[in-house]
């Protein structure tokens, strides 16, 4: 006997269906492409009035000091007046596709097998493979919080440019250079979150803790500039 679909009773609803909303693209990146051309494709794939946004805000640059005096400039982007809570929410949907995706964190084993290669083109005398194995081990978790792809660029602009081996701090400020511009992005994108939610109270909570996530994260990543 064939199993008949059973019909929807006397004056009932039919059989539900279920309308699967279109998923955005995902963001167009090529991580070999030169940074200029990799902003313009990330900038294209946002929403006309968060463009507008991003296009009216205002820089700042400021000079920074560490320890040995002159390190580079640092940009402070200040959004225009009149950010919306609806360019809040347009803005959280953007960051989180962005560090979801072009920002991700690589993978440990990523990391690791990076590594290793990288300090295999630069042996260490006397060191013990374990011990190469446990500094490897330290490399990973310090570079952590960098993309695969940036972590990928400053292992082969390294490998090209200089004859010996590496610290982790040179790596981690030749990583924070090949993703300094997706980061600015990701913290502008952070700003008029927090600023559309600020003005309406609509999710403001979230707009300031993602905010703060991002400031923690990006660090010193911010491009280098003289």
């Amino acid at each position: 006997m064939t199993a008949q679909p059973r019909s929807a009773p006397p004056g009932g609803a039919g059989p539900s269906v279920v309308t699967h909303l279109p998923s955005r693209p995902p963001l167009p990146f090529d991580p070999a492409a030169p940074a200029h051309e990799r902003g313009l494709a990330l900038a294209s794939a946002l929403p006309v009035p968060l463009r507008t946004v991003l296009a009216s805000g205002r820089v700042e640059r400021r000079p920074r000091f560490g320890d040995r005096g002159f390190d580079g400039v640092t940009e402070e982007w200040t959004p225009p007046d009149g950010v919306s809570g609806q360019h809040a929410l347009m803005a959280r949907r953007a960051l989180d596709e962005l560090t979801g995706s072009v920002l991700a964190p690589a993978s440990p084993d990523h990391l690791l097998a990076r590594v290793l290669a990288l300090l295999s083109h630069y042996p260490a005398k006397g060191t013990a493979p374990e011990v190469e194995h446990l500094v490897a081990l330290d490399w990973a978790e310090d570079l952590g919080e960098f993309p695969a792809w940036a972590v990928d660029a400053a292992a082969r602009t390294w490998r090209r440019t200089q004859k010996w081996r590496p610290s982790i701090a040179e790596m981690r400020a030749l990583c924070e250079e090949a993703c300094a511009p997706e980061w600015a992005l990701a913290r502008r994108l952070s700003v008029i979150a927090a600023a559309g939610a600020s003005g309406d109270g609509a999710g403001g909570g979230t707009g300031h803790s993602r905010a703060g996530r991002l400031r923690a994260l990006a660090g010193g990543a911010v491009r280098r500039m003289g």
